[in-house]
């Protein structure tokens, strides 16, 4: 029996159990897609680095025995949508069975159940063999239950895998260690200099030019430096597990000017990709922690696992959870346009122009960058979560749709009605100062609040907070923040209201 077996762009998983074997029957079909750079406009970077890592993981595979037929985004006769390309080549290798691993994307999961129903012949769908869950898994665990909140999923997973147990009981004596992990950086200690994965890009950005793919963001061919090999990912994890680990709970929410990447480890797309396994990921992490528990905080370790078998997992649990109906959630009615300013960084608010320009720059900004300066200001200006979604979903390197909307319809916007977090992610200027050094460079005031130059998310905050007090009335985590509002003069309210809206209306000016 013939089979052509498909891999998606993120489906680089070289353990997989398809692969223990070469079998001279099998073919395997991957496709640089129109489809796939089109559904969103996409980061420069992030186009070529998908591009890379599935050419890298086709030639690895190849050279192992294993058979593909691969098709360049530039290839004439690449048909560019996925049943076009799946039709030809069942015809083309006469296979008889049309075999794919689960996709991770809505879409593309109905999409491939339709041209398997229209297929004249046997069709599988098999799992991915990455993540530590099933689909379905978390919406099991919380049936009959009010409320997800992600610790209980997260203690639940540790117990599950025995991760960081001992005796059913949380290694040192704690579930969570996130109150040790809110330290600001101020140049100490020092980020050893990585050695970088420098690679010749210019082919591919011709050929992207060739065939005109619309893209955006920056890329310069000398500073390209992502990982996008199965070697070069693992480097990048034993550089991260010898060099920041040590350091990475303390400072994980911390933000500096100078640093984009602090102690964060750069492995999400790595693993979003399944270049690497979040299993094979923690295993290191927990070897290098244990073999070195005179250098490692628990702190340090806690905090990364609970990020992947935690958070990760989670987020991919609701996903399959709530789509399709998620992606059309605006629980707090925001119907704003996204400024222009996301697509250039020409803003006068230091936090948000640095946290922007580096996302145009890079593809990557960390997850604070990402929830309290830019989701936080697209939140309190009350920003269509529809766009906020396809910004995030094409700046980001690492942005797969399961990941990003999740975090940004759910997590930073709260435009679930709060199925992924119990309370929104708003802060004034005082907590951007408080994480980084942003403030101090800033035309703006931190501790001004109506004055011309007052940091704007001050009054924004007080803002949002009126706006939709009726909203959050009976939301218990919002009380104090509620209280602290009704004490403030009404004078002060409205004068902060007045700088909000102008700032709302004309978003350019600042």
């Amino acid at each position: 029996m013939k089979k052509l077996r498909l891999i998606l762009g993120d489906q680089l998983n070289q353990k997989h159990s398809w692969f223990n074997e070469v079998d001279e029957s099998v073919t395997y079909l991957m496709a640089e897609m129109r489809q796939e750079t089109a559904y969103v406009t996409h980061h420069v970077q992030k186009v070529v680095a998908f591009f890379m890592a599935m050419r890298s993981f086709k030639d690895d595979l190849s050279q192992k025995g294993h058979q593909f037929i691969y098709l360049k985004i530039s290839d004439k006769e690449n048909p560019h949508a996925l049943s076009k390309i799946i039709e030809k080549y069942m015809k083309k290798t006469a296979a008889d069975r049309f075999e794919y691993q689960l996709p991770d994307e809505y879409r593309l999961d109905q999409q491939l159940q339709c041209i398997c129903d229209e297929l004249q012949i046997e069709s599988q769908v098999v799992d991915t063999e990455h993540f530590f869950t099933g689909r379905y898994e978390l919406k099991e665990f919380y049936k009959g239950k009010k409320q997800m909140v992600m610790e209980s999923f997260y203690r639940m997973m540790r117990k599950k895998h025995n991760i960081m147990m001992v005796n059913n009981q949380p290694e040192g004596g704690k579930w969570n260690f996130d109150q040790s992990n809110r330290k600001k950086w101020k140049g100490e200690p020092s980020i050893p200099l990585e050695r970088g994965f420098r690679k010749d890009i210019q082919s591919i950005l011709g050929e992207l030019e060739g065939v005109k793919i619309k893209t955006f963001g920056n890329i310069e061919p000398e500073d390209f430096n992502w990982p996008v090999t199965r070697r070069e990912c693992l480097s990048v994890l034993n550089y991260f597990c010898k060099e920041l680990l040590p350091y990475f709970g303390d400072y994980q929410d911390a933000m500096h000017e100078n640093q984009k990447f602090l102690f964060h480890s750069r492995l999400s797309f790595a693993m979003n990709t399944k270049i690497l396994s979040p299993k094979e990921v923690i295993e290191k992490v927990l070897d290098q922690y244990y073999e070195h528990t005179d250098e490692i905080k628990i702190s340090q370790v806690e905090g990364f696992i609970r990020q992947i078998l935690g958070w990760r997992e989670f987020m991919r649990g609701i996903y399959w959870k709530e789509m399709p109906q998620y992606k059309q959630l605006n629980g707090l009615n925001n119907t704003n346009k996204l400024p222009d300013f996301f697509w250039t960084g020409d803003t006068k608010m230091n936090c948000l122009k640095h946290a922007i320009d580096q996302s145009l720059d890079s593809a990557y900004a960390h997850h604070i960058q990402r929830l309290m300066v830019i989701g936080n200001f697209a939140l309190l200006t009350q920003i269509n979560p529809d766009e906020v979604d396809q910004w995030y979903l094409g700046v980001y390197i690492d942005a797969i749709e399961w990941v990003e909307i999740t975090n940004t319809r759910g997590m930073s916007q709260f435009a679930d009605n709060g199925i992924v977090a119990t309370k929104p992610y708003v802060s004034s200027a005082n907590y951007i100062n408080k994480m980084s050094n942003y403030c101090s460079n800033c035309q703006y005031s931190h501790i001004k609040k109506t004055e011309d130059n007052a940091c704007p998310f001050n009054a924004l905050y007080w803002n949002f907070l009126d706006e939709k007090k009726e909203y959050f009335k009976n939301n218990q985590r919002m009380t104090m923040m509620l209280n602290l509002l009704n004490k403030k003069d009404k004078n002060e309210i409205q004068q902060l209201k007045e700088r909000a809206k102008d700032i709302i209306k004309n978003p350019m000016q600042y």
